[in-house]
């Protein structure tokens, strides 16, 4: 076996464990819109700390992040909600980018098989990679896959990095508005 395949073998690995621990352990249980709110009203710096670790490991298991913004807008309101979410977000992306980086390099561009469509979106990627992650960032936000894909393509940590600082904000503030507008016509209490 080739230690390309190995290594993102092990990837694989980690995230179906890393999915086995949360489905089957008791944390799922405690995670409740009331506990966030409770959580970041009594603790605010740690509550942030403890909402961005969630977000990562939610991230790592392939939970998408709009779920995460979602409560943190229901517990804090537009504005401070779409704030944390965007640095645990920003937090999240670059810890799965480190960790899956890690484990798998970047078996992705080495894979062996690589058709057309993989080279061409490589080419694109090594041309314009600031631009590449920004508009990825812009169309799909937070979506684990993309963390993974990217972690495992080879791109540079600096490109990822801004084009992830860039690319998010719009996105989340746009998700902001609409699950308030929804509380809103649903009659959620934000309070």
């Amino acid at each position: 076996m080739h230690n390309r395949s190995i290594r993102l073998g092990i990837v694989l690995l980690f995230l179906a464990l890393a999915w086995a621990m949360l489905r089957f352990g008791e944390f799922g249980e405690h995670f409740t819109l009331a506990g966030l709110r409770a959580v970041f009203t009594a603790h605010e710096i740690a509550g942030v700390l403890i909402f961005t670790a969630l977000f990562a490991a939610g991230n790592l298991l392939q939970i998408p992040g709009w779920l995460f913004l979602a409560a943190a807008v229901l517990a804090l309101g537009r504005v401070w909600g779409g704030l944390i979410t965007y640095l645990a977000a920003c937090a999240s992306c670059l810890s799965t980018f480190g960790l899956i980086r890690l484990l798998g390099g970047d078996a992705l561009r080495q894979w062996s098989n690589s058709g057309a469509i993989a080279k061409r979106l490589f080419a694109r990627l090594d041309s314009h990679p600031l631009q590449s992650v920004t508009a990825l960032r812009l169309m799909f936000q937070t979506v684990p896959a993309l963390n993974v894909a990217l972690a495992l393509s080879g791109v540079g940590w600096r490109n990822y990095l801004l084009g992830t600082l860039i690319g998010l904000p719009v996105p989340i503030l746009l998700y902001a508005l609409f699950i308030e507008q929804v509380a809103a016509w649903a009659h959620w209490n934000l309070g």
